[in-house]
């Protein structure tokens, strides 16, 4: 991590994937440090990598980008080596590969359905590897895939909010408040009870399709925007303080999961587009 994020400015990406023995694969992006269980028993894969300028060997030089320096005394450059570009170039002889389209390739691959399917036994036993597509047509696919998704995933906070019915009629800060969401009566996943003065309806169920490290997204703002309280310890972990003191704004939680319905819905949107998975290695 201290070469993928040395400092708090640097600028990376990191694709996130679940490690060898997890419950079920899944994969994450991040332009942040992320902690160590945000995926389960997961591993990061940088775009970038940050060595120290004067211990970088000539060799390691010429896949510097140039003038890329974004912190005091280290260079940045390309995490893929010259050599696994040119493995998928030697695929697409006719195509402008970049680094970078290489590493969306990899983001969208690994959402592919068929993909989690045909390796359902390697993903539980070791690291995801990166086979290469039939047609040029699939790679650009894939790789177009990767970067809408990550700007999804990336921006979910700024994505539009999905236009679901609110039920109540909040007028003060207060009655943002949130203490432990509730699904409706016998299950109905199409409601949530956000608190005693907010019901959310018309939450579609294709959005809990989307499933990160093993249940609904949704479930997941559902679970950490909430108050809770740490047995052990006693600490409490309120979700209103982050959002009146960091976010500035109370309406955040309900906001949050309005956003998240529209990132799922757009993420399966997505998904379900990618092509069928024939690949040249095969």
């Amino acid at each position: 991590m201290p070469r993928i994020f040395p400092e708090a400015r640097a600028e990376n990406l990191v694709i996130q994937a679940t490690g060898v023995g997890a419950k079920s694969f899944s994969v994450l992006i991040s332009d942040k440090l992320p902690c160590l269980d945000n995926i389960e028993k997961g591993q990061c894969f940088p775009l970038y990598l940050y060595d120290e300028a004067a211990q970088q060997s000539e060799a390691a030089d010429l896949f510097t980008k140039q003038g890329a320096a974004s912190t005091k005394g280290l260079r940045r450059r390309d995490a893929i080596t010259g050599k696994g570009l040119a493995h998928f170039q030697e695929a697409h002889p006719n195509e402008q590969i970049s680094k970078e389209d290489l590493f969306y390739y990899v983001y969208g691959l690994l959402h592919s359905e068929d993909y989690r399917e045909k390796y359902s036994d390697n993903l539980s036993k070791e690291l995801p590897r990166i086979p290469r597509v039939k047609t040029a047509t699939d790679f650009w696919a894939f790789s177009k895939a990767g970067r809408a998704l990550a700007d999804l995933h990336l921006n979910y906070e700024t994505v539009d909010m999905y236009p679901a019915t609110i039920v109540g009629n909040p007028s003060t800060d207060d009655d943002y408040r949130v203490e432990k969401k509730k699904y409706g009566a016998e299950k109905d996943r199409t409601t949530l009870h956000y608190n005693s003065k907010i019901t959310i309806k018309g939450i579609p169920l294709e959005a809990y399709e989307y499933v990160v490290n093993g249940k609904p997204a949704l479930d997941w703002v559902v679970e950490r925007q909430a108050v809770t309280t740490h047995k052990a310890s006693g600490i409490i972990n309120d979700a209103n303080d982050w959002a009146i003191e960091t976010m500035h704004n109370p309406k955040y939680p309900l906001e949050l999961f309005l956003r998240e319905i529209t990132v799922s819905l757009e993420t399966m949107k997505i998904v379900r587009s990618l092509p069928s998975l024939v690949l040249l290695d095969s």
